[in-house]
């Protein structure tokens, strides 16, 4: 090892939630650990910031309260593909708030417990050498550790690239908006999803009363339209509904964020002897609303097994089971909602079978005795 070569008994990559939660846990059970985060400052994510009741609870049992944050609940979700419009009751409270502000409460929390976080620790490659991981960072500072939980979310490591996923050929992006007044209470209390074609989005409210939109598209069909500007134009062209929610609107950011080949439905394997959690570990497509509820149950999971004494092996063998049937229909409705096909039969099918919406809400989240379980690793 050289001189800028420092060590940790545990290591962290990422300051997200799944990263976030692991510091938290792992420093709550008396463990030294310290956490990469490769921003300085907080700051936005593509995401479609949709907090379930399983995240809500999961966020409370760590300290964060999302309402006192500003959250906004969610009691409804109203689907708009081309004209048609149709409304149903979610069966459960959601909550929804800016990754801006929810990644920042809780990595203040995993700093508040002990955990050391080190901002702007920008890690571009990870490899192991007897028995020790080293991280190096851009710079030329490493870190070295015996155990590494790899939460760098949508960012690969070098040498830990992730599986493309069956449905891995989407494009995602984010803007926030400032909603007319009226609109905004037109908004409110509901979460908004849009099919189009070769994709698909969500609106909702999140603090401040501010609205974020985020949309997935597959890459064929952004080529064949030209870029942001005229896949927004044309969304708004087919759907009359977003049109008439954005008609007088402001964009908050010059552009949106961007994000491309989203890997939904990505389940990691068995990497030898690294505990991979969040989008490292599994990516379920957007529409459920239920990745954030995946990046906290997967940290908990891993911070309970490796106390357990279990192998990382076995924690990625644990998190499948809980999540292959999850993820295979998620995946499978979503590649069904970006076709043509899909766009025509889901407001139909809403229509004549409203609990259709609720049967999907809660066949693509965690079993509550799942994700439950992670309330012993405190």
């Amino acid at each position: 090892m050289n001189a800028t070569t420092l060590t940790a008994a545990h290591l962290v990559i990422g300051g997200g939630l799944a990263g976030s939660m692991t510091g938290l846990r792992l420093a709550a059970a008396g463990r030294e650990v310290t956490l990469l985060e490769r921003e300085r400052t907080a700051h936005h994510k593509v995401c479609g910031e949709f907090l379930s009741r399983e995240a809500v609870e999961l966020l409370n049992q760590a300290g964060v309260n999302a309402l006192e944050l500003g959250a906004e609940e969610i009691r409804f979700v109203r689907l708009a593909s081309r004209r048609h419009v149709v409304e149903t009751a979610l069966p459960f409270t959601a909550l929804s708030l800016s990754r801006c502000v929810l990644d920042e409460a809780l990595l203040v929390r995993a700093a508040q417990a002990g955990c050391r976080v080190e901002r702007g620790a920008f890690v571009e490659s990870l490899e192991q050498r007897n028995g020790f991981w080293q991280a190096q960072l851009r710079g030329g500072e490493a870190w070295c550790a015996p155990t590494v939980f790899l939460a760098s979310g949508k960012h690969d490591l070098r040498g830990h690239g992730r599986s493309p996923g069956p449905h891995g050929d989407l494009v995602g992006f984010k803007l926030h908006w400032r909603l007319t007044p009226l609109q905004t209470e037109e908004l409110r209390g509901c979460i908004e999803l849009y099919l189009f074609t070769g994709g698909y989005g969500g609106l909702s409210l999140v603090e401040n009363g501010v609205a974020n939109l985020c949309l997935v598209v597959r890459r064929q069909a952004l080529r064949k339209i030209g870029g942001w500007p005229e896949l927004l134009a044309a969304i708004q062209n087919k759907i009359p509904h977003i049109a008439q929610r954005l008609k007088g609107a402001t964009a908050l950011w010059e552009r949106p964020l961007a994000v491309s080949s989203i890997p939904y439905g990505h389940l990691a394997g068995l990497p030898s002897g690294l505990w991979c959690i969040g989008d490292q570990a599994a990516v379920i497509p957007s529409f459920t609303g239920d990745g954030m509820s995946i990046a906290l149950h997967s940290a908990n999971l891993a911070v309970q097994m490796y106390l357990a004494c279990a192998s990382p092996d076995r924690y990625h063998q644990t998190l499948q089971t809980h999540l292959r049937r999850n993820m295979w229909l998620a995946t499978a409705l979503s590649r069904t909602m970006v076709t043509g096909f899909g766009q025509v039969l889901a407001p139909a099918g809403l229509s004549l079978f409203p609990s259709a919406m609720n049967w999907i809400a809660r066949s693509t989240r965690i079993p509550e005795d799942r994700w439950q379980a992670g309330q012993s690793a405190k």
